[in-house]
């Protein structure tokens, strides 16, 4: 039987993040992102779950008996959708406001400063137009990490009057996976693409598609 009702959790695409870091560049912004640690433990489960004793850690006593989890844990398909809501319910609770055609999306605004939060699992990565609003956020929400951002995922930045990214690190793994490194290397420039408007209309999007 499924013991859960869903498991559906928003994930930022990574369109939404190339949109990101140019509009903190454009308002000369310093990105930063946090690290939470046992992310997945840190929210209370809706549902029932019980697992066996793992190897290791079975009572002797008691081999027979079972596991009752109280929090959310990686490996659950429920552990990302509890994560998301308990994260979604704190920023809300801190007076931001969730996107309406992104639900990573969060934002903060104090007299005529602006915070913004953008969620991707458990890496949060967010700008200030006052450094100031980036210590209090991280101070409220008991950060494991914060520092300047030097890359997401698999791409780098670097910022000097702008940010540039590239995709040095992933490249370097894959060339040196497949015996490639003494290869002679060619540019390979980006494809031009549409300019992106806005939308007037707030079509919401379909997140699960």
């Amino acid at each position: 039987g499924i013991d859960f009702k869903e498991s559906f959790t928003p994930v930022a695409r990574i369109d939404a993040i190339h949109i990101f870091i140019p509009n903190a560049a454009h308002k000369n912004m310093m990105i930063f992102q946090m690290d939470v640690k046992t992310a997945f433990l840190n929210d209370e489960l809706k549902e029932e779950v019980y697992v066996f004793e793992p190897e290791g850690f079975v009572d002797q006593d008691n081999p027979s008996h079972v596991y009752n989890f109280k929090k959310a844990l990686y490996g659950l398909k429920q552990a990302p959708r509890a994560w998301y809501d308990m994260l979604s319910c704190f920023l809300i609770s801190q007076h931001f406001s969730k996107g309406v055609v992104d639900p990573t999306l969060f934002t903060w605004k104090a007299r005529n400063d602006l915070l913004v939060v953008q969620i991707y699992v458990d890496d949060i990565i967010f700008v200030s137009t006052n450094t100031a609003m980036c210590n209090e956020f991280s101070i409220k929400f008991k950060m494991s990490m914060m520092q300047k951002m030097p890359f997401f995922r698999i791409t780098n930045l670097s910022k000097s009057r702008g940010i540039f990214t590239n995709q040095y690190k992933y490249d370097s793994k894959i060339v040196k996976k497949y015996g490639m490194l003494s290869s002679d290397s060619v540019d390979t420039p980006l494809v031009e693409k549409s300019k992106l408007d806005e939308d007037l209309q707030w079509k919401p999007v379909d997140a699960t598609l």
